[in-house]
């Protein structure tokens, strides 16, 4: 089921413009991950558009704060030349963070986001990397039973703004219903 711009605004009213620009691509990735169906679609755009403040944010806000510097040095994200944490900090829709996830997307998506990370902000590889990770992630079986609250966790670690994804995900459910 694709979406379309209207739709998008009425679940993301905050996305304006881009709204425009991003669904085309948004249907592409969608469609090449198997996000179809209305339950799929609803929470896999709810979590985005959290993550990406309603399509505003397609690159992390960097601080540096604390939390960020502790991508530096880590070897579970593939961190370890001085530097990583900047380079590949979180991208896309649902933001990939760290070299060894940038490659594995990249791997996935036939570019080489290692040595042009920035890619990531671009639309289509915003919208491709947010549906690569919710299908590695196997965030379609949590949709199809509707456990929005096990996405969340695999998607952010914990419950991190989860009122605010709950708002988008009851709109999303009604608007494409």
């Amino acid at each position: 089921m694709p979406i379309n711009a209207q739709q998008l605004l009425q679940i993301l009213p905050n996305a304006g413009a881009k709204a425009g620009v991003f669904v085309p691509f948004l249907n592409t990735a969608m469609q090449r991950h198997q996000i179809v169906g209305s339950k799929r679609v609803a929470a896999f755009i709810a979590q985005i558009g959290h993550e990406s403040g309603q399509l505003r944010y397609v690159r992390e806000i960097w601080g540096p704060t604390p939390a960020q510097t502790k991508y530096e040095g880590r070897a579970d994200l593939g961190n370890t030349v001085i530097g990583d944490g900047f380079k590949y900090r979180g991208r896309g829709l649902i933001q990939v963070t760290g070299r060894a996830n940038y490659a594995a997307c990249g791997e996935a998506l036939g570019v080489d986001l290692v040595k042009q990370p920035e890619l990531l902000e671009q639309p289509q590889y915003a919208c491709l990397s947010a549906a690569w990770f919710w299908a590695t992630k196997g965030l379609n079986t949590l949709a199809d039973a509707g456990d929005f609250e096990r996405i969340t966790r695999r998607i952010n670690g914990g419950l991190n703004g989860q009122a605010d994804r709950l708002v988008l995900w009851k709109k999303a459910t009604e608007v494409l219903a």
